[in-house]
């Protein structure tokens, strides 16, 4: 199916749009035994946002929090579409996280499930007013919308890999734009239907819009889990859905356990991942699976998504005869321009590393009142990424690593996503793998391996070390090995490695003996 670029201009008319083409009784979201088709979303949008504007000025900021509900995504429309910001705030965080989000975001109010509003009622100020997921909204007096689309819609904190979460201010045009970058791709066919497990605090869920643009609907789940995923995978007859590597893992893992149940994948054409690169044997396992399609997204929130795609063709090429084009991010998207610089700003060779900056209509605004770090980020309409890249010479992006990530150790830069590759490659015991810097006197730094065992007891610093050996230079083994029951993951899927880091430096005994390995040896 041809795919064009949007007209539109604010977000809450993507659902205008499709009913003035008479698709208002299609459906929009399948939420359990629930259908809403998008006329009834489109009320529940207006109503939402008529609320919204009961209790915000203009430009005033709504919070919303809970499990994925189908509130959330008439929160996505209808709060921007009051000329009022979408707060989205993550479930999976502290009350007093949450409320510090909330009172930095100046919100006027907040939207979410009863026990959210439960679990914060001690940590939220006394008076503000909440409502909840799923109750009745009286008819209001809203005033008329004259939002433009450089209004900001959204307000979405970072994950905080790199210190204290920053408020990300995403405009109507940004998210627009974004939707955009991906029209190639990840075409959307007349007969899609999409299965959307990621949370909707998420920037991730930029991709409900998407569909929604071309009519499509979305099968939303409320939190992922393999057994009720095939279960809404064969229920809906979903053609398409989008995964992170741990969740494709736990769905494989199960499969491997319960083999009849791959029939219930058997109307799925096309999986898309993001958030965290995905290992190569994993892909391979899905390719001797499944016969999908496969893409993979690169961005982050102050994109307002994705802006760099390795699309199927890539996949295929990558599984036939390139494995190393599976580890790479992908070409840029419509509308996105990107350089690799080097520290003074200047484009660097193919095949040189720097960081990656991006220029498009779909960076963000900037941070919520911080002008600084908005100035450093933002420079002549580039968005400085933090992340560390490289061109391959066939013009396809490689990212090598969060500029944070990168460990130096005796003079020596090591790329975390490199040894985490070589050891999900050598180990088929390792279930998951983040690879950290620790302080050490000496060296700077060394590396440390954080691992998820398969079974308890298989692996040692020395076995790691051994199978390595060959594989990476020597500084890049780890002398480190700390075993864990499961890493602890940013609420967009990514290993919490900030907190991985703080837990070794302040509290070493919190995962456990560390296992090292003395240089010399």
């Amino acid at each position: 199916m041809e795919q064009e670029t949007t007209t539109d201009t604010r977000l809450d008319r993507i659902i205008d749009h499709v009913r003035a083409e008479g698709g208002g009784a299609a459906p929009a979201i399948l939420f359990g035994d629930d259908t809403w088709t998008f006329d009834d979303l489109a009320k529940r949008a207006r109503s939402i946002g008529s609320l919204a504007a009961c209790h915000a000025p203009p430009g005033g900021t709504i919070a919303v929090i809970g499990e994925n509900h189908p509130d959330w995504v008439a929160a996505y429309y209808g709060i921007p579409g009051a000329r009022r910001v979408t707060c989205f705030l993550n479930h999976r965080l502290a009350p007093a996280e949450i409320a510090a989000q909330i009172d930095r975001a100046g919100s006027s109010m907040l939207l979410c499930t009863p026990g959210e509003h439960a679990r914060l009622m001690s940590s939220i100020p006394a008076g503000l007013p909440v409502h909840h997921f799923g109750d009745r909204i009286d008819e209001l007096p809203k005033e008329p919308s004259s939002s433009s689309g450089d209004d900001v819609a959204w307000l979405l904190f970072t994950s905080g890999t790199t210190g204290s979460p920053k408020g990300a201010l995403l405009s109507h045009t940004s998210v627009l734009a974004a939707l955009d970058a991906g029209a190639i791709a990840r075409p959307i066919a007349s007969d899609e239907v999409f299965a959307f497990p990621f949370p909707l605090c998420h920037v991730a869920g930029y991709n409900v819009l998407r569909l929604h643009q071309h009519g499509r609907p979305v099968v939303l789940l409320d939190r992922f889990e393999p057994r009720s995923f095939l279960d809404a995978i064969a229920r809906h007859k979903v053609t398409s859905a989008s995964l992170a590597a741990t969740m494709l893992a736990s769905l494989l893992d199960h499969l491997n356990d319960y083999p009849g149940a791959v029939h219930q994948l058997a109307t799925i054409r096309s999986l898309s991942y993001g958030a965290s690169p995905m290992p190569v044997e994993l892909l391979e396992r899905v390719s001797g699976l499944l016969d999908v399609d496969l893409s993979q997204g690169y961005g982050m929130t102050e994109l307002s998504g994705n802006a760099v795609f390795l699309d199927a063709n890539d996949h295929r090429r990558g599984l036939e005869s390139d494995p190393t084009l599976l580890r790479a991010a992908g070409r840029p998207g419509i509308g996105v321009a990107v350089e690799v610089r080097d520290p003074t700003g200047r484009p660097v060779a193919v095949g040189t590393s720097g960081e990656i900056w991006v220029k498009g209509a779909q960076v963000m605004v900037g941070y919520l009142d911080d002008e600084d770090t908005t100035a450093r980020t933002i420079v002549d309409g580039w968005l400085a990424t933090g992340d560390g890249g490289r061109w391959r010479a066939d013009g396809i992006l490689e990212v090598v690593d969060r500029l944070k990530d990168v460990i130096v150790t005796g003079g020596e830069n090591v790329a975390s996503l490199e040894v985490e590759r070589a050891i999900r490659t050598t180990f088929d015991e390792v279930v998951d793998v983040a690879v950290i810097g620790v302080p050490d006197p000496t060296w700077g730094e060394n590396v440390c391996a954080v691992i998820v065992e398969r079974s308890p007891g298989e692996m040692t610093i020395d076995r790691l070390a051994e199978g390595l050996s060959g594989v990476l230079a020597g500084f890049k083994i780890p002398r480190h090995l700390v075993v864990v029951d499961a890493l602890p993951l940013t609420h967009s899927g990514k290993a919490a490695k900030a907190t991985l880091r703080m837990w070794l430096a302040d509290e070493p005994d919190h995962l456990g003996p560390r296992r090292s390995r003395d240089r010399s040896s």
